[in-house]
């Protein structure tokens, strides 16, 4: 590479490094901007939180997430048919519940908490037997 060269890669850098040099102003306007909007959005969010807070009823004066009774009352009809697998709509009619689609996706939820704890196997596909 002989000098000319030299000088004109150095020549192109230097321009290529100006005009860099020349967005980020513009860059830097933007960032700044969002960064604000961001910030406002991030005080929002804490404010609305805080209202909610303090016009949420306190943990005791709401219901229980989940009602024992509703787990005693399942517990208690597989304790009354241990050799008899159910379905979560066959439990329902047993024991006088609602078969609403809601209410029974509900117990087969609390099914399947008491089959990963070891109360209850799955003999067949969404058929649930008191384990032996």
């Amino acid at each position: 590479m002989n000098i000319t060269e030299l000088l004109a890669d150095l020549q192109a850098q230097h321009d290529k490094t100006t005009a860099w040099a020349g967005e980020l102003p513009d860059q830097i306007e933007h960032l700044t901007a969002t960064l604000a909007e961001t910030e406002a959005r991030i005080a929002d969010l804490t404010t609305t939180r805080k209202v909610i807070t303090e016009l949420a009823p306190a943990p005791d004066d709401s219901e229980p997430a989940e009602s024992p009774t509703a787990y005693q009352a399942i517990v208690n009809a597989f304790n009354q048919h241990p050799d008899q697998a159910f379905r979560a709509r066959e439990l329902h009619e047993l024991l006088g519940l609602l078969t609403d689609e809601a209410t029974v996706n509900i117990t087969r939820s609390r099914l399947g908490r008491l089959t990963r704890q070891g109360f209850l196997t799955e003999p067949g596909r969404s058929r649930y037997q008191k384990r032996t």
